[in-house]
């Protein structure tokens, strides 16, 4: 499991991803909207688009709906 993915660079992320192996599934989380890096940096989204098409590869988008925290916290993500 890669956590935080938003502040890995392209190269990062292509170097973890590409040491998947045999009878393994890799699971990669992020937001694009929280990275630490500076802008332009992060990888997460050019990987996510080479890779979504892929017949074996599933990207899972959140939305506001989604969240199941606080109903501030829906609110401040829709204000922030």
């Amino acid at each position: 499991m890669i956590d935080e993915a938003q502040n890995c660079t392209y190269g990062q992320l292509k170097m973890l991803l590409t040491r998947l192996g045999w009878n393994s599934t890799m699971v990669v989380t992020g937001d694009p909207e929280q990275s630490d890096l500076l802008p332009g940096l992060s990888g997460l989204n050019d990987v996510v688009e080479k890779l979504d098409p892929l017949e074996n590869v599933r990207a899972v988008r959140f939305t506001r709906e989604d969240v199941v925290r606080h109903p501030l916290v829906a609110e401040m993500i829709d204000a922030l």
